[in-house]
């Protein structure tokens, strides 16, 4: 063949010679418990993974094909698919084709071949992604798919797999069945991955304490990240002695030790509810991806003693050596599949692609589904209460309300969390409900991620916002991408609870003060709100929770910590900085604004803190004989600019106060917004904290908008001098 790859040249020489390697165990069908049949079926997964990925090379030199990071060399991975039932959930390694392909054979009316083709095309008839991107996945095979993964897949895996025992305790219901386990594939150099190493911890520690976990990690060892090499035996080393896992190991070019292995692996974890970590030693060949010259950092020694290891020419030679095959039946299932995938390819190529960017956009948002919320029949207290108060009502509510809504973060139950807003909530609802965390933001993300996925709706809790800066990927590569990349058959609806913003008085410095959003507000699809009182937490909160629960979204409720127990507004003792419940059916829907007054000399827009301290500039400025108007964003995303302009176009002068810093604040939207509108410039004006970290003491708030610096923006805006 004259555009053929090394690996394929030397495939058909080993047809030719009818010489193959030897497997690294000598076992028989009959010990293996694998009929001839099952073995010719997984060969010929192998085979029709290894075309596609000589084809993908094909098409993409011709400008047809997109996506290069193969499969060859993992083929073993189809004896793991047959070890477990099609309706176990898969998280996939990005080299896992065999795996999906092996899946299909047990499913009805599928078509790998020609599906894996439309997403290496980008068509927008590729049945998983709708050609946004190549990825493996499948509603019917249980496949969620997955981005470019470099691990941050496995800690919603986990929680998938915790998932399952929490449906047994809340009596039934989920995605899938009871008996589950929960597959999750991945490779050796991603294994070091701080995200990898932290979805290990969390399920050997939930295992550790008894929890169910029916979970396997699959370790595809190829031994090799890239360019770098893995240590050899440091994942053995790593894992054997892990706390909480069963190690196992096979050989990955063998599929009777790979199949042997795997069923043991899946009777473990569906068994005894434990999690295991398979093993699996590989081989990378072709190189990473289709543009990687693995010559120029690998030499020609290596190359050549991986490509005799090509798992196709240990499985040719099991075949032969228990005389399941002769050479013609191997060379015609060989020569078939190939011209099958080619003939494929011409076709799929024809098919539409994504010409739009509303096309591409459209499944950015998931799709709407049934709400679940049971009647509320208690009390609503009426007693005038602060902000933590009246949200530790509303979550009691909600929790009364959706028996399928679950509070996972760290010390939210039996402390009740670090600001008494959980308080109660754990002894009513019970720990399986209201659970206590490992003390890792990744963790608690990717938990909310895999309990929403099986069909729960999670309210997660970060502790402080700067402690979601090291997790933020779950946000932004897992959570809020899934509808994405799945065309809207998967999501993963929840709702996550943030502590943030400044103005403690200088507790805690810069890691308990943090006004950095800008990482929150750039993610497509999520939607971030911020309360500035009591009433506004509950109407946003019980909002978010209907949103994640009928439309699937996922939302960030950031809440004030300056705010969760301050009572007074304007002098000690007021008591107006209080709210009483607005009930269970307040709800503050997405781009609803908050306004008070009705002056036209100045329009003060602000959220958060900045609206506690714009109404304490009021009074002052309505002293100076300044008539005005305060309007609270509420939501930091999902603006509604043109609701925002009818508000404020009368006004003589609008001042934005943003609490968050300079650069990447929502101040500067919010400007921008109102200029595209038509607003004169000399009509607006901005007061934003600095850009800098929030200091620790009386300097705690020195670099954040305060009650004189409105006052003294909003006078300089209007052309007036104070008092």
């Amino acid at each position: 063949m004259a555009d053929s790859l090394p690996q394929e040249r030397r495939f058909l020489a080993a047809l030719h010679d009818d010489s193959w390697p030897a497997p690294s165990h000598d076992s028989s069908l009959e010990a293996a418990g694998l009929d001839p049949e099952a073995l010719v079926e997984l060969f010929e997964s192998q085979l029709t993974s290894r075309h596609l990925d000589l084809h993908a090379r094909r098409l993409q030199a011709r400008g047809e094909g997109f996506y290069t990071i193969g499969s060859a060399g993992h083929e073993g991975n189809a004896a793991i698919a047959r070890a477990f039932r099609p309706s176990d959930p898969a998280f996939l390694h990005y080299r896992d084709a065999a795996f999906m392909i092996q899946r299909s054979r047990a499913v009805p009316d599928q078509m790998p071949i020609r599906d894996l083709l439309l997403s290496f095309a980008a068509s927008a008839e590729d049945p998983i992604s709708g050609g946004r991107h190549k990825v493996l996945g499948s509603r019917r095979l249980n496949i969620p798919p997955q981005t470019s993964t470099i691990a941050s897949h496995l800690p919603k895996a986990v929680g998938a797999a915790h998932s399952l025992g929490l449906w047994r305790r809340l009596g039934g219901g989920g995605e899938w069945p009871r008996d589950s386990v929960v597959l999750c594939s991945f490779g050796d150099a991603s294994f070091n991955h701080s995200t990898a190493q932290g979805a290990l911890n969390a399920a050997g520690w939930a295992a550790w304490q008894g929890a169910p976990m029916p979970l396997v990690m699959v370790c595809e060892d190829n031994g090799i990240g890239i360019s770098m090499p893995t240590p050899a035996g440091w994942i053995a080393a790593s894992m054997r002695a892990h706390p909480g896992f069963h190690y196992l190991a096979c050989d990955g070019l063998d599929l009777l030790d790979t199949w042997q292995v795997a069923r043991e692996a899946a009777h473990i974890a569906r068994t005894h509810r434990q999690p295991v970590f398979l093993h699996m030693h590989c081989v990378r060949l072709f190189g990473h991806a289709g543009s990687d010259a693995q010559q120029a950092y690998l030499p020609a020694a290596r190359i050549e003693a991986d490509e005799a290891r090509d798992p196709l020419l240990v499985s040719a030679g099991l075949l032969r050596r228990h005389g399941v095959l002769s050479v013609e039946e191997i060379a015609e299932r060989y020569r078939s599949i190939g011209e099958r995938v080619a003939q494929e390819a011409e076709a799929v190529i024809r098919r539409p692609k994504l010409e739009s960017a509303e096309q591409v956009m459209a499944s950015i948002l998931p799709p709407s589904r049934s709400g679940r919320r049971l009647a509320w029949q208690g009390q609503v207290e009426a007693s005038p209460a602060p902000m933590a108060r009246l949200i530790n009502q509303a979550l009691q509510r909600l929790m009364t309300c959706y028996p399928h809504l679950v509070l996972a973060g760290e010390d939210i139950g039996r402390k009740g969390g670090v600001y008494g807003v959980t308080q109660r909530l754990q002894a009513q609802f019970g720990p399986h409900r209201v659970i206590d965390t490992l003390l890792d933001e990744q963790s608690i993300l990717g938990l909310g991620i895999g309990l929403a996925q099986s069909g729960l709706v999670p309210i997660l809790e970060i502790q402080f916002l700067a402690y979601l800066h090291n997790a933020e990927d779950q946000l932004r590569g897992e959570a809020a991408t899934l509808s994405f990349f799945s065309n809207g058959q998967y999501t993963n609806p929840m709702v996550v609870r943030i502590a943030g913003l400044g103005y403690q008085k200088g507790f805690g410095g810069h890691f308990h003060n943090d006004n950095a959003i800008a990482v929150l507000r750039d993610i497509p699809g999520l939607l971030v709100a911020c309360p500035s009182s009591g009433a506004e937490a509950v109407g946003l909160l019980q909002e978010a929770v209907r949103l994640a629960d009928e439309e699937q979204r996922v939302v960030v409720l950031l809440e004030p910590i300056a705010r969760y127990h301050a009572r007074d507004l304007l002098e000690e003792g007021d008591d107006r900085g209080c709210c009483v419940d607005p009930g269970p059916d307040y709800r503050l829907a997405v781009g609803e604004l908050g306004q008070w007054g009705e002056g036209r000399d100045l329009a003060i827009v602000s959220y958060g803190n900045g609206v506690h301290l714009s109404r304490q500039a009021a009074v002052r400025l309505e002293e100076e004989g300044i008539a005005l108007r305060l309007i609270d964003l509420r939501w930091l995303t999902a603006i509604d600019h043109d609701a925002l302009y009818r508000r404020v176009a009368d006004c003589e002068g609008i001042l934005v106060v943003d609490e968050c810093r300079r650069s990447g604040s929502p101040s500067e939207e919010l400007i921008t917004g109102l200029v595209e509108r038509g607003v004169a410039s000399e009509r607006l004006a901005r007061l934003t904290a600095e850009d800098s970290f929030i200091a620790l003491g009386p300097a705690a708030t020195v670099t954040l908008p305060s009650v004189a610096g409105i006052v003294e923006r909003a006078l300089a805006l209007l052309g007036r001098s104070g008092a």
